[in-house]
């Protein structure tokens, strides 16, 4: 990894930051450019995931890594657009505060400051 896991954990809540934004600008049910925008997002935030080193993530109690990498691959290959907009709204809405909570303590934790 030519990258500190740091680099990688702050570019997770920074894109969660992006997609707070998005979603305050309205609703991605029925907003096509935000309904897009949201799904590239999470799988920016997804793909970062992926680099951080398992014993770090063995750190994260709860955070289900399996998942998000298994959604970050769903995402990819979403090439003719059937994930509809409610499961990617939920997504954002009931998981990513979750991880980003985590993400901040052990950047917290390390010293280590964000955005």
């Amino acid at each position: 990894m030519s990258k500190s896991w740091q680099a990688y954990a702050n570019q997770i809540t920074d894109v969660s930051a992006k997609i707070d934004r998005i979603q305050a600008g309205g609703d991605l049910t029925q907003d096509d450019v935000r309904n897009n925008a949201t799904p590239h997002n999470l799988q920016t935030l997804s793909d970062a995931t992926q680099i951080l080193p398992d014993t770090l993530n063995a750190q994260f109690s709860g955070v289900p890594w399996r998942d998000v990498s298994g959604f970050r691959n769903i995402l990819n290959h979403n090439d003719l657009g059937d994930i509809d907009a409610l499961t990617v709204q939920a997504v954002s809405v009931r998981h990513l505060a979750q991880l980003i909570v985590r993400v901040q303590a052990k950047l917290a934790a390390d010293g280590f400051s964000f955005n």
